[in-house]
């Protein structure tokens, strides 16, 4: 009797700690399907941060890194801020999206998917499906606007985060690499405003949280307060941040002199919705 009771005391401890414990894992975006790519060794997958079951909120974000649509900064913006989600409960599923090679439906496609994947497995990952955000910086900020201003669906999301975000393609006011390398070299004017997301902003784009520096020298910040203004016109809530100093890219870092301000206004901004 004695051990049976011991055995149940240690089952149901087991049970307990696999419902506290967070997990994290990575899988690939397509399952083996990937759609076509420029370059077949570029493979979509995403790093999955769920909070224990007993302290998830049911609200997710899909993280999408910079890196100009030439490589991703995948732990300063992307990892780092999965485990300052997770720890807040708030489930974050960091992409690792394919560069684009001048062909935009790559990286947006593969945003796509990742906003239906997280909808899709909702009920496992203890998701909210109507709580789904985006958040991206720089040239995956400019990834994430795009989501927000022309996802349809599933792969919508309810809110976006844009850190120093790329938001004009028009050629002189956003980030040069960022268009050649999504665009091509030879753009027309007609795809240079079909993906600049200030021009597709409308009532129903969902909520914005902008943080970006006033002394930003590769980014442009008037990309950045141009696409607050557009949300402010059709009535969007939104929050701008603009910090006096900080430069571009700094993502998680604790150097960056306002990294403390910045979470503490971000955390305000999501609890406040």
């Amino acid at each position: 009797m004695k051990k049976s009771k011991l055995f149940l005391f240690m089952g149901m401890m087991m049970l307990s700690m696999n419902i506290t414990a967070q997990r994290t894992f990575e899988t690939d975006l397509y399952q083996g399907k990937q759609p076509h790519s420029v370059d077949a060794q570029d493979t979509a997958k995403v790093y999955v941060y769920l909070p224990a079951e007993n302290e998830a909120t049911g609200r997710a974000i899909v993280i999408c890194p910079g890196g100009g649509y030439d490589h991703l900064a995948l732990q300063k913006e992307g990892t780092d801020w999965g485990e300052f989600f997770q720890n807040q409960g708030i489930a974050a599923i960091v992409l690792k999206y394919r560069m684009p090679h001048g062909d935009p439906d790559i990286p947006i496609g593969d945003a796509e998917a990742a906003m239906k994947l997280v909808r899709k497995n909702a009920t496992a990952w203890k998701i909210n499906t109507n709580n789904v955000g985006i958040m991206g910086f720089s040239a995956g900020g400019h990834l994430a606007s795009m989501i927000a201003t022309q996802g349809k669906g599933d792969a919508k999301p309810d809110f976006q985060i844009l850190f120093y975000p790329v938001i004009s393609m028009i050629d002189g006011y956003g980030h040069e690499g960022s268009r050649i390398n999504l665009l091509g070299k030879k753009a027309s004017k007609r795809d240079e405003k079909k993906y600049s997301s200030d021009e597709h902003v409308s009532r129903v784009t969902p909520r914005a949280f902008i943080a970006l520096s006033d002394d930003d020298r590769s980014v442009p910040p008037a990309n950045g307060v141009t696409y607050y203004v557009e949300l402010y016109r059709h009535d969007v809530p939104a929050s701008l941040h603009v910090y006096p100093t900080g430069g571009h890219g700094w993502g998680s870092r604790i150097g960056f002199k306002h990294h403390l301000e910045m979470q503490l206004n971000l955390q305000a901004w999501l609890k406040s919705f």
